[in-house]
């Protein structure tokens, strides 16, 4: 139990939440805080005054055996020994589901991410909105909901025309089978590198043919498609990735005609030099592109259309979007106009945006032949975990297997352990280092833990009634807190708030596995450190799990 939805419940006062109340940096200070400083305005007093008079009407219990007021913080001091038996009696109950709720029963929450292009295979550019998405999406399954992960493939646009006049002119169908997505992309570049007019002219006429239904326009469209999910796939199964839908911009192509009707028909829909659009002016936005002046559909409208099709079918709580903050205008947009459509659901449409990645080098850019794939992200962090793990325990069984769990827990770990919206420079060496805020540091202390309990070969049997002491009770108290840190991570779309979670009660444990007697201690103290070893392990296994990260039990 996480003591501060008690706490929250006892001071029953208007602005205070659980998500309020935090842990002291000084432990001295007392087991949870509540900065009075955000109630000054409500209360009209100062935050001291608040404080003070909080601690005055607080009546203290068996649960909270202190409170004391200080610099504007009510500081709040628990029974240690109840707060102790009750979390690790619920963790050995719950085991797994650990931090897990019913606050989702019966809410959708559709997540619409990664969104692989047709024909082009990942870079490191699309790490962030695939694992980003993968994360939220075992978050709140994990909370209760019912989840639909949504791949909106790219497979719309004269791209796909230009693919089939350069197949057709320089493919071969062996070749291309052969090299799969990375040899299509190579006709696709080849393309634009060589094009002139009468090639461009026959590109939109292979696009046209696709969209009047042309067999063999479509069929080759199709291969190039079915190569292409293979190919993800792939990556998806490393990575730990779940999708419920491929439904991709090309799904849409009959659902957009009813936004158009439905957009007229409100008055809504205005001509501006020849192309459709929504007058966004009074909202601070530039218009909101409908159809261009030859009539051809643009990403807005196809947003409009997978909005309404996605309330239509599953009729969610929540639809997010897991993309680049580069489209922040496109979104408030598109939710703009659902809005104005009368809509009252636009408000639960929701852009998570996040920075974008490169290397240490400043490799990215795919206009400047700069790009780096995923792939080779991917085993390059599994060969230097490999690498790494043998020069430090060359006698391990299962390295390579051990060194995939602990190379692609790096890629996803360095990808989600900052705030989403924060520019990511990824290094090689800091993600797979075994000291500091990484993965391997989580997993290494997993197997710690781990082995203590292997070597311990006792049945572990709780005490009740045992008062930790300092170290002892800093974990405890850091596993209280991992069901607040889900339901925090699901309400602001945060799976950094679990990895730095994860770190911490690393840092927690750690400290305590250096600082008491594990397996030499006696008694009571024996039995309950090993019982707060098992916990730990469950807790930050289950964290892992949530950032679609495995654990080897030894390392």
């Amino acid at each position: 139990m996480d003591y501060r939805d008690y706490i929250a419940k006892k001071l029953n006062t208007e602005g205070v939440a659980a998500a309020d109340i935090t842990l002291p940096p000084n432990s001295e200070m007392g087991d949870y805080a509540l900065p009075c400083f955000k109630l000054a305005k409500v209360f009209r007093k100062s935050p001291v005054q608040i404080a003070e008079e909080l601690k005055n009407s607080f009546v203290c219990d068996g649960v909270i055996s202190e409170v004391s007021a200080v610099n504007g913080y009510l500081n709040f001091k628990v029974n240690k020994a109840g707060l102790a038996n009750e979390v690790l009696n619920e963790i050995e109950k719950a085991g797994s589901g650990y931090g897990s709720s019913v606050a989702g029963k019966g809410k959708t929450v559709c997540i619409d991410y990664s969104s692989v292009n047709i024909a082009k295979p990942f870079h490191i550019g699309h790490l962030s909105t695939t694992v980003l998405g993968g994360s939220l999406y075992k978050i709140y399954k994990f909370l209760g909901y019912n989840v639909v992960g949504i791949n909106h493939l790219g497979d719309y646009g004269t791209q796909f025309g230009k693919l089939i006049c350069a197949y057709k002119k320089w493919g071969n169908r062996e070749e291309v089978e052969k090299g799969g997505i990375h040899a299509i992309n190579a006709l696709y570049v080849r393309f634009n590198e060589e094009a002139d007019g009468q090639m461009e002219d026959e590109a939109r006429e292979y696009f046209r043919l696709i969209e009047s239904g042309d067999k063999e326009a479509n069929e080759l469209f199709e291969w190039f498609k079915k190569l292409t999910l293979e190919y993800v796939q792939k990556i998806y199964e490393k990575l730990n990735i779940t999708f419920d839908s491929y439904a991709g911009e090309r799904f849409y192509t009959d659902k957009m005609q009813p936004v158009i009707d439905e957009l007229k028909s409100k008055n809504l829909l205005k001509e501006s030099e020849g192309a459709s659009i929504v007058d966004l002016e009074a909202y601070g936005m530039p218009p909101c592109l409908i159809l261009r002046s030859d009539g051809a559909s643009l990403y807005a409208t196809r947003d409009l259309a997978a909005a309404i099709y996605r309330k239509n079918t599953y009729d969610f709580s929540k639809c997010l979007y897991v993309v680049a903050y580069q489209q922040n205008l496109h979104f408030k947009q598109v939710f703009k106009v659902l809005e104005l459509m009368g809509k009252p659901w636009a408000k639960d449409m929701v852009h998570v945006a996040y920075g974008m990645v490169s290397l240490e080098d400043g490799a990215m850019s795919t206009r400047k032949g700069k790009v780096v794939w995923l792939e080779d992200v991917i085993s390059k962090c599994v060969e230097k975990a490999y690498a790494v793990i043998n020069e430090k325990n060359s006698a391990l069984e299962n390295k390579e297997e051990i060194a995939k769990t602990v190379g692609l827990g790096a890629v996803v770990f360095g990808a989600l352990y900052n705030n989403k919206i924060k520019d990511i420079v990824f290094s090689y060496d800091k993600v797979l280092s075994f000291e500091g805020e990484t993965s391997v540091y989580v997993q290494y202390t997993c197997a710690r833990a781990n082995s203590v309990l292997t070597k311990s070969g006792a049945k572990i049997n709780l005490p009740a009634g045992y008062e930790p002491n300092a170290q002892e009770f800093e974990v405890v108290k850091s596993l209280a807190s991992f069901p607040q840190t889900v339901l925090d991570a699901a309400e602001k779309y945060e799976p950094s708030l679990i990895a730095r979670y994860a770190v911490d009660l690393s840092q927690k444990y750690n400290k305590f596995y250096i600082d008491c007697k594990i397996l030499t201690a006696e008694g009571e103290a024996k039995d309950f450190r090993l019982a707060l070893t098992k916990a730990a392990l469950q807790t930050l296994k289950n964290a892992l799990s949530l950032l679609g990260i495995g654990v080897p039990e030894k390392m």
